[in-house]
């Protein structure tokens, strides 16, 4: 079963996370989670900045560390670099005390202050141990770009139907994802709508 929205449960069980941001108008949030990866990150800047969207990406810190030019690149077009743990690891399936490593570990390459749990699975303990030092961001929307068996048409679909003033949307930095063939035609797509995308600095406060 796919579920494009967290539940009304994950909401109650982080206080102070960033699911989507208070606005007044009409805009939306782009997000990118698991890169850098040479094959998809420029392609997928060189369309954000087509657009003059500035995004916020939560890397891999062992990605990072491996590509460090494009985190690099990535900042000096204005993007927002966030950590997205180390080695990926779900934290349902980790103890506490590793968790809270591989934070750390991917900080040194990615971010200390914003942090998106891999999966989005983090229990209650870990997620109060690191509230204190990060600006934890879940999403209000995922369209499973990242699940070829759901595919682009219905990716697309998802984020036409769904999307909604302050939405924070999830797509995904990385080969085998639809991210790269879908971004630019959903850009369009919902300025032709009204919305506008906002700045990645909104989700911090």
């Amino acid at each position: 079963m796919r579920l494009f929205r967290p539940g009304f449960l994950t909401r109650i069980l982080y206080p102070g996370a960033v699911f989507r941001v208070k606005t007044n108008g009409k805009v939306l949030y782009l997000t990118f989670d698991d890169g850098p990866d040479p094959a998809t990150t420029p392609v997928i800047e060189t369309i954000l900045e087509k657009y003059s969207i500035r995004a916020l990406f939560f890397c891999s810190g062992e990605a990072a560390e491996k590509h460090h030019g494009l985190i690099k690149l990535l900042i000096s077009k204005g993007h927002l670099i966030g950590n997205h743990g180390y080695n990926h690891l779900s934290g349902w399936d980790t103890s506490t005390e590793e968790y809270l490593r591989e934070t750390e570990k991917a900080a040194e390459f990615t971010s200390g202050f914003l942090f998106r749990p891999p999966y989005g699975r983090i229990t209650p303990l870990q997620f109060a141990k690191l509230r204190h030092r990060y600006k934890i961001v879940f999403w209000d929307l995922m369209p499973y770009d990242f699940d070829m068996g759901f595919g682009k048409k219905e990716s697309l679909r998802v984020l036409d139907r769904l999307i909604r003033p302050g939405s924070v949307i999830v797509l995904h930095d990385r080969r085998g994802s639809n991210s790269v063939s879908i971004v630019e035609e959903f850009i369009i797509s919902a300025q032709a709508r009204g919305f506008r995308f906002g700045d990645p600095e909104d989700m911090r406060s």
